[in-house]
């Protein structure tokens, strides 16, 4: 159930209940494609950063270790040892990013897997069925990620073809939490907003998914190659046709600057690999811009990555220890790294949800990017 506790602008302060807990938006989600933060990052540490929600991959769950040896274990807060909301994505976008030998047809798509090459088949019922046995708190609708850059044709039938496999998510997910052997049985569902860069066309599918009462909406294929100032168009003409007492979450955006742009067009969910990929880098987010911790000029500097920043790396570490381990190829630098960008981006969110209440929405976006246009 969300809640819409205030409006700065467009920019939304809400609170998303859920069976395993409460969501406070915005919210960055934390990503653990196959259940696990890469970089060496527990549930515990997780708990330690201020994070609320973990975001799993449904097709990567599928393959490996799948998705019926996870119900066995008691579902993925069970198997991995996390009690707050989590949310798994579709496989969608892995069924049009991995697969190079694909065929979409109205059932479903036929594609091979990228580790073995072995056929699987994954229509709307299937993901939600995969989904189902995850048991996560909120799953997302199988829908087509076409590219960014399609012709109108093609992206008018992919569009259409995405509302269809909608309705089919949301009958199978209804059947599915009515089974007696369903682990969540309070399963949610977020339906996704398709498109590319047609705002006609994206206008037209959020105004019909809009009818269909689903617990959340997500604007999808942005961040896929489009400039930012297209996804901020489009984000402009569609989240004002999405209802405003259900959650908005854009996905798989993004830069710091991004978010704050996004929130202020009225988005409630983030998510991203930025801030652990990066981190696993040695590229470190500050509040004074972004650091590459390799470079020379860190070798005899004590301070920490951020000067009052509470995460376990600028509580304990230099910079110069930092880069001595990633030049070393320590994993404990990758892991500290990745630590203190998470903690960076989840209390950026906490900030933003702070500025919302008091109504200073705008001064702290300001600000914030201000700073982190410095170098």
């Amino acid at each position: 159930m969300y809640e819409l506790l205030k409006k700065d602008g467009r920019a939304k302060r809400g609170r998303f209940t859920t069976v395993h807990g409460v969501i406070e938006t915005p919210v960055f989600m934390n990503v653990g494609t196959a259940a696990a933060i890469k970089g060496a990052v527990s549930t515990d540490d997780l708990r330690g950063i201020k994070t609320q929600v973990e975001l799993s991959n449904t097709y990567h769950l599928h393959v490996r270790p799948g998705d019926e040896v996870v119900k066995k274990l008691g579902g993925l807060h069970k198997f991995m040892n996390w009690d707050k909301p989590i949310l798994t994505d579709s496989g969608g976008f892995q069924v049009f990013s991995l697969a190079k030998l694909r065929k979409i047809k109205e059932e479903g798509v036929h594609f091979n897997s990228h580790i073995d090459g072995h056929k699987i088949f994954m229509g709307p019922e299937q993901s939600m069925q995969i989904q189902s046995n995850l048991a996560s708190t909120i799953a997302m609708a199988f829908d087509e990620c076409p590219s960014s850059v399609a012709d109108r044709k093609y992206m008018t039938n992919s569009v259409e073809r995405t509302t269809r496999w909608l309705k089919r998510c949301k009958d199978e997910m209804a059947r599915l939490n009515s089974l007696p052997d369903t682990i969540n049985p309070h399963q949610m569902l977020f339906g996704i907003n398709q498109g590319g860069i047609y705002e006609d066309i994206r206008i037209a599918h959020a105004q019909q998914i809009a009818e269909l009462n689903l617990d959340g909406y997500a604007v999808g294929g942005l961040a896929v190659g489009e400039s930012h100032e297209e996804m901020y168009r489009i984000l402009d003409a569609v989240v004002p046709q999405l209802p405003e007492n259900k959650p908005t979450y854009l996905m798989g955006v993004g830069t710091p600057a991004n978010i704050l742009e996004a929130v202020d067009r009225g988005v409630d969910f983030f998510d991203c690999v930025y801030p652990s990929r990066n981190g696993r880098h040695g590229h470190v987010y500050t509040n004074h811009g972004k650091m590459n911790l390799f470079n020379a000029k860190y070798e005899l500097d004590d301070r920490p990555i951020e000067e009052g920043c509470n995460c376990p790396a600028c509580r304990s570490y230099s910079r110069a220890y930092i880069r001595h381990l990633l030049k070393a190829k320590e994993m404990l630098g990758m892991r500290l790294c990745v630590l203190h960008n998470l903690y960076f981006y989840n209390t950026m969110m906490e900030e933003i949800r702070d500025a919302i209440d008091a109504g200073e929405f705008q001064v702290y976006k300001k600000r914030k990017l201000e700073g982190m246009e410095q170098k």
